[in-house]
């Protein structure tokens, strides 16, 4: 038996991922244990947690992959500041003792730390990103494109991929980065950078793109697919405090304060910020086609790509018949495709499985769940499945917002029907309900639906399988009336297609649901509150629900019951 463990840390969302004889066995966020956001630190309890989950022992591994080369992103980084030095020197001081104390020690960590003394392999980080897409795709031959902030020297790289052998073709160099422009504009609209990038999605579909003229001066596109920006208007080659520069202030106007209104030119900004970004990602899909050829389809990675408005463009406007979205796209997923990498190239005669579920992470047994229960005296009803479907089907239809625990943990950013808060989708209310009596959002951020997969195409104008929640599509016109906290703004929707042979438990429910309702849906979200993880274990998602407003809580086969709207629970 191979085994193989790929780690990512000390930059985005750490994680552990772990592959049995070219098939997952599990993955997980380092946060998602720590209970601390996009944890950067070494993934010790993921680490753990995927061992556990395959029964082996540190010594049982047969390498160690990381998804990065840190001699090669800390010379990147040491050029780059004396570049802009002596004004990068502020930023010199921040970060080198962070480099010196942290990341350049990965092998101290390893072996000493983790105890292991076996092969230790560095991937380059768009290398990680490339395999955690073309790897786990399922076709077997393609193209690929990986677009983030930055790799080692690369923000966005074009290759192809079949017979197990993966070709870079064209990459992208830094600081040019359709990443780092979002990020950078994130900022600007007084959102936090890494986190705040989905906001700004959201926020964009309530503006028009009015800002044009002004976005040619930031980043130019060239024939060939790729991009430059203007530097002069960007400061995070030379800060850690600030991102754009007083020129990009004086192009777009002053930058809006954390918590301030938002004016009519910020939602313009986001929008024609999208729409940039959009027309970039089009671009290079364009040139992973003239480049690699058609192939089966594109397989794409990297933070950007978990951008679903632009991953609907693609899959609607490409050259390219199928595409296959890496879920945990970000440098979760990285820690994925470093071990593929290092799998491939010690097993070469053992092929990788495709991906065919992102619910790889801990799992959690009805005998488990009823001892937490039974050891803090948290009185619930433990229902045989079939009438716990029914009753929360019921639940569902009389507009109470349910938290749903079941199974094994999603893998990357999405809820995915293992760790949701649940609601009706027709309830015109729902939305502004769960954004501020659940979520503690903005009001412009959208929730998504899932849908039974045989049936998705009568509501969405979408023909392909998307379990992962990884690509919008517009809602047909003749059912948005019925379903209006579900699309968004744009007549939009961010969809997750749910399976019976692979989510059955979640499909059942839905089906339970649509039995009563008519609607072959639920509006899904993921089971935390704002600035928290998704919770991972019932102890969790019994303190969330706890300190929520939802209604009623399911942890496995059990039912947690609370009194009406105006009683004490």
């Amino acid at each position: 038996m191979s085994r193989v463990l790929g780690i990512s840390c000390y930059y985005h969302d750490a994680a552990a991922a772990l592959l049995e004889d070219g098939a997952i066995v599990a993955a997980a966020e380092e946060e998602r244990f720590s209970r601390c956001k996009h944890d950067t630190s070494f993934p010790f309890h993921a680490i753990n947690y995927c061992l556990g989950r395959a029964g082996a022992a540190i010594d049982e591994l047969d390498a160690v992959a990381f998804y990065e080369k840190p001699l090669a992103r800390f010379q990147r980084t040491l050029l780059t500041h004396a570049r802009h030095f002596p004004r990068s020197l502020p930023a010199f001081m921040k970060t080198v003792p962070d480099w010196l104390g942290r990341r350049l020690l990965v092998p101290d960590m390893v072996r000493r730390h983790l105890g292991f003394d076996g092969p230790l392999r560095f991937v380059d980080h768009h290398q990680a990103h490339a395999a955690s897409a073309a790897c786990f795709a399922p076709f077997r031959n393609g193209a690929f494109l990986t677009v983030d902030g930055t790799g080692e020297w690369t923000t966005a790289s074009i290759g192809r991929f079949g017979d197990g052998v993966l070709e870079p073709l064209a990459r992208v160099p830094y600081p040019h980065s359709l990443g780092m422009l979002y990020s950078t504009i994130t900022a600007w609209l007084g959102f936090p950078v890494n986190e705040g990038e989905g906001r700004v999605m959201g926020l964009a579909a309530y503006g028009e793109p009015a800002y044009r003229k002004e976005f040619e001066k930031l980043i130019s596109f060239e024939a060939d697919g790729g991009f430059r920006l203007d530097m002069s208007y960007f400061s995070f080659t030379r800060s850690t405090r600030r991102m754009f520069s007083r020129k990009l202030a004086a192009l777009l106007g002053p930058p809006r304060q954390p918590g301030a209104p938002l004016e009519d030119r910020h939602r313009a900004v986001a929008a024609t910020l999208q729409a940039v970004v959009e027309e970039g990602l089009l671009r290079l899909a364009g040139a992973a086609h003239r480049l690699a050829g058609k192939g089966e389809g594109l397989a794409v990675a990297g933070g950007v790509m978990l951008n679903c408005v632009a991953n609907g463009r693609i899959l609607r406007e490409s050259p390219f018949d199928d595409l296959f979205i890496q879920p945990a796209a970000g440098d979760s997923g990285a820690a994925l495709g470093a071990a593929a990498v290092v799998h491939r190239a010690m097993f070469p005669e053992r092929e990788i499985a495709p991906m065919e579920t992102a619910l790889l992470g801990p799992e959690y047994g009805n005998r488990e769940i009823r001892g937490f229960l039974d050891t803090r005296e948290i009185s619930m009803r433990q229902l045989e499945e079939q009438p716990l479907l029914e009753r929360v089907a019921e639940l569902l239809a009389e507009n109470r917002i349910v938290g749903w625990f079941q199974g094994r943990m999603e893998f990357g950013p999405r809820a995915l029907g293992a760790r949701s808060i649940l609601a009706n989708p027709a309830d015109p209310k729902m939305k502004d309900r769960l954004n501020s009596r659940i979520k503690g959002r903005e009001w412009f951020r959208p929730f998504a639906p899932s849908v039974l997969e045989e049936r998705c195409s009568e509501w969405f104008d979408l023909d392909v399988a998307s379990p992962y929640m990884v690509l919008a599509a517009p809602v047909h016109e003749a059912v948005r009336e019925r379903i209006p906290s579900v699309v968004h703004e744009d007549g939009t929707a961010r969809i997750q297609t749910v399976s019976a042979e692979t989510n059955p438990v979640y499909h059942r429910l839905i089906s339970a649901f649509a039995r009563r309702t008519g609607l072959p849906l639920l509006l899904n979200t993921s089971f935390n509150l704002r600035g928290e993880p998704i919770v991972c274990n019932p102890a969790q998602a019994h303190e969330c629900f706890e300190r929520s407003g939802m209604d009623d809580l399911v942890l496995g086969d059990c039912l947690l019951e609370t009194p009406r709207e105006g009683a004490e629970r």
